[in-house]
């Protein structure tokens, strides 16, 4: 249900077209290639601090199971 209700919130085909268009208005031809570099950038580095995140939980999770295995 909370689904349905977000998706009905996101744009429709002819709402992408416009919001495309005032992008191109806002920054031009030129500069869009340089933007979406550094929102390529941007979501990499984002995902490596997730992974490095993820491997930190798990190290600790198994340094967790392995002192509870030393105690029993």
């Amino acid at each position: 249900m909370a689904d349905l209700l977000l998706l009905s919130f996101l744009p429709a085909g002819s709402e992408w077209i416009i919001i495309v268009f005032v992008i191109l208005l806002l920054f031009g031809g030129r500069k869009i290639p340089e933007l979406m570099k550094g929102l390529g950038k941007g979501v990499k580095s984002f995902k490596e601090g997730v992974n490095e995140a993820k491997e930190e939980i798990n190290k600790a999770k198994e340094d967790l199971d392995d002192t509870d295995k030393v105690k029993k």
